[in-house]
């Protein structure tokens, strides 16, 4: 039977060349908007403020108001939110303090690690941790608002000690302005964008740049991220959202079902992937999205991303599903199996791990405490979902001894002739000539003679 959702066995051709696609897929062609981005950051970067201005007015269709508030009602918002929609503003009060909680133990483990000092010999080595100053934190503005983005990203970076989050969105509504309250947002630019990227970036007159980008965005935000690394620091470059399942025969096919379209809908482009031990599973989950598909507000989104990027595998055993998932290494993984610990364990790349059957990505998206923000694109081989360790920086200290350079610094010395650099040489035996014992040249010691 032929499903909107497609089935490949194990040992096919459909299947190795869908299993290739995902392994292979990265994130978003950027170079095609690419020309586009790079002219936006010149012009803002030469223009600041007007230039901004220019481009609300060009692609966000608005006229471009006040730009930049440094102070913003937010207790008000969320006051005429509880009026206008009972028990959202509850609720977002309630994923605030739950974000909050999971982000200060993580804090407290991340602090247990981050700052140390030991001294060996005349030695003292070490690592001194910081909050970056100032952080921007972009959340989306086009087809949907996400005030669990502004949550999500800006308490971690408030309780790693950030004194300034500005907050980049469009226009924003009292949902946003509601959770950038919550979050302890310090800052609103009013824009969207590659521009509001650039602003981020570079700075202009009534905004100072910031030193890091966090928070997803479309394709022209990606790619103004991509284009800003290195002036900027950045989370990462997101891609489509995607969820890849995993099953055994005993999963329920319409809760499989369900969490694939949960993805399905955030984008046309997003990945709705279910891998299965289980055939007569696969034909009934692949049933059971139609049936759903045709009851959901946003069909139209969550069938394109199912017609195009969507795609049910079936594997002979446990090891070829583990074996897939870590090919795939996607950013949310339901596992709908018995033991979904045990399953887990056995996969190194996942972004985030939904575990049993009544974990759906929801309460992550919204409520369970952990950042919704994580890499995308394959990117969970090597990246991480945002958190308090994304907001700090760390310094190398180290200070020797004169006992202690005198013992090592013909080793520094013969080191670094061998790379061809006779000034760092040079540097360590200046030390080790008298009258250098302390560190500091005594008083009336290698003065520099006047004349010739």
């Amino acid at each position: 039977m032929l499903h909107t959702l497609p089935i490949h066995t194990s040992g096919s051709a459909p299947f190795d060349a869908a299993l290739r696609r995902l392994a292979q897929r990265g994130g978003a062609d950027l170079e095609v908007v690419a020309p586009a981005v790079r002219e936006i950051l010149a012009a803002v970067r030469a223009e600041g403020d007007a230039a901004v201005r220019r481009y609300i007015e060009r692609f966000e269709q608005r006229s471009a108001g006040e730009l930049v508030r440094h102070a913003f009602d937010g207790a008000a918002a969320l006051g005429r939110l509880e009026a206008s929609h009972p028990g959202l503003g509850e609720g977002l009060r309630l994923a605030a303090e739950r974000i909050e909680r999971f982000h200060r133990r993580q804090w407290q483990a991340e602090l247990a690690h981050a700052s140390f000092r030991y001294d060996e010999d005349g030695i003292r080595l070490g690592v001194r941790t910081r909050p970056i100053a100032r952080v921007g934190v972009y959340a989306p503005g086009g087809k949907a608002r996400y005030p669990s983005t502004v949550l999500m990203s800006a308490i971690p970076a408030r309780i790693a000690g950030v004194k300034e989050i500005v907050l980049a969105t469009p226009a924003p509504d009292d949902r946003l302005l509601a959770a950038a309250h919550l979050a302890g947002v310090t800052t609103l630019l009013d824009a969207g964008g590659a521009h509001a990227i650039a602003a981020l970036a570079y700075g202009t007159a009534s905004l100072p740049r910031v030193d890091k980008i966090v928070g997803p965005g479309n394709a022209y935000v990606a790619c103004a991220k991509k284009l800003v690394f290195g002036d900027v620091a950045i989370d990462s470059i997101a891609g489509p959202s995607e969820i890849l399942v995993l099953a055994d025969a005993g999963a329920d096919a319409a809760l499989v079902a369900a969490d694939l379209l949960s993805q399905a809908e955030h984008d046309e482009a997003a990945y709705a992937v279910l891998v299965t031990t289980s055939s007569a599973l696969a034909e009934a989950v692949a049933g059971e999205v139609e049936a759903q598909l045709a009851r959901l507000s946003r069909r139209d989104i969550a069938g394109a991303s199912i017609r195009d990027h969507g795609v049910i595998l079936v594997v002979p055993s446990e090891d070829r599903l583990v074996e897939v998932a870590e090919l795939i290494a996607a950013e949310h993984v339901a596992f709908h199996v018995a033991e979904p610990e045990r399953v887990m364990d056995r996969i190194g790349a996942i972004g985030a791990a939904l575990l049993g059957a009544f974990t759906p990505v929801a309460v992550g998206d919204y409520l369970a405490g952990p950042s919704h923000v994580l890499p995308t694109g394959g990117g969970v081989r090597f990246g991480s979902p945002l958190g308090v360790h994304d907001f700090v920086v760390r310094s190398s200290v180290l200070r020797y001894s004169a006992e202690a350079l005198r013992r090592q610094g013909a080793t520094v010395a013969l080191l670094a002739r061998a790379e061809g650099l006779e000034a760092h040489a040079l540097a360590v035996e200046a030390r080790l000539r008298p009258g250098h014992e302390g560190g500091i040249p005594r008083a009336g010691v290698n003065k520099p003679q006047s004349g010739a």
